[in-house]
């Protein structure tokens, strides 16, 4: 007998010994999870059996058979061409249901209520949504204020008024510079003088981790936000600060700004990528832009 033939029927032995493993109830489960979890790191060039195997430290036998009942469940599908898996659509739909059952508003409610009582302030929550950002809800303090946004469901483009700074700093830099472009147009007159002001209000709230204050458009107001960013450090909202200019100086802004990020860090690693409330790509507020 060859050795090719010898290490063949090696490896038919070991897919058979995989076999009596794979019985209902030997951990087959777990191993279709590692498979899942695999194709999730790989999804955007997706990946081979032999590579996948090897990565999970399964046969390639058993690799095959957990991915054809994957792909008859429409977890996980094959590329007829390049004969490369990825996760089904399917598994994202199922995804689109998983996570925070409130969405990113109930998420957030405790904190909004939480930093209202602590603060003696207005805080907002605020979520992008194409090229704006959207007041998705707020809790009022003890005194009016006056914001971009004026109340839950009030939208203001991306680039005018802290919370949708914050947004606008951490996110991807491709989408960022997508949304610069078509925004710059439309926030003129809203203390946003040209592209060259924008850009180095960015830059600044990228080092120091929030937004604070504004250009005094707001005759006597003055705000505070912080990014609330998903596993990845992408920003999908932001919780900001209402308040009157004079009860935000120097001496105080420290201590609210670590308030907000502390409420931030907590619920940033709770958010569902799938929320509907977090419209990620420009395109789809591009309709509803006002002013576009």
């Amino acid at each position: 007998m060859s050795r090719e033939a010898m290490q063949d029927d090696e490896s038919k032995a070991g897919d058979e010994i995989a076999d009596a493993a794979d019985a209902p109830g030997a951990g087959m489960l777990p191993r279709a999870f590692a498979l899942v979890r695999e194709l999730a790191s790989l999804q955007t060039s997706g990946a081979r059996v032999t590579q996948l195997a090897k990565s999970v430290g399964l046969t390639q036998g058993t690799t095959h058979r957990i991915l054809r009942a994957l792909i008859a469940e429409g977890v996980v599908e094959q590329d007829e061409r390049s004969k490369l898996y990825r996760l089904g659509v399917d598994f994202f739909a199922l995804a689109a249901q998983a996570g925070n059952p409130g969405g990113i508003r109930g998420l957030c409610r405790p904190s909004l209520l939480r930093l209202c009582a602590s603060l003696g302030e207005t805080i907002f929550l605020l979520a992008k949504s194409g090229f704006d950002a959207v007041c998705l809800d707020l809790c009022e303090g003890p005194f009016p204020i006056r914001s971009f946004t004026n109340d839950v469901g009030g939208r203001i483009a991306l680039g005018v008024g802290q919370g949708s700074l914050a947004i606008l700093a951490f996110l991807p830099e491709a989408e960022r510079e997508e949304i610069i472009r078509f925004n710059v147009p439309r926030i003129r007159g809203h203390g946003v003088l040209d592209e060259v002001y924008l850009r180095t209000e960015i830059e600044r709230v990228r080092q120091l981790g929030y937004a604070a204050r504004n250009s005094g458009v707001l005759e006597g107001m003055a705000g505070v936000a912080v990014p609330i960013l998903d596993r990845t450090g992408v920003a999908v909202a932001a919780l900001s600060v209402g308040t009157l200019a004079s009860r935000l100086g120097d001496d105080r802004l420290p201590m609210v700004v670590e308030l907000l990020k502390r409420q931030a860090e907590s619920i940033g690693p709770l958010t569902n990528p799938f929320d509907v409330a977090l419209k990620r790509r420009p395109a789809h507020g591009l309709a509803a832009a006002p002013g576009a």
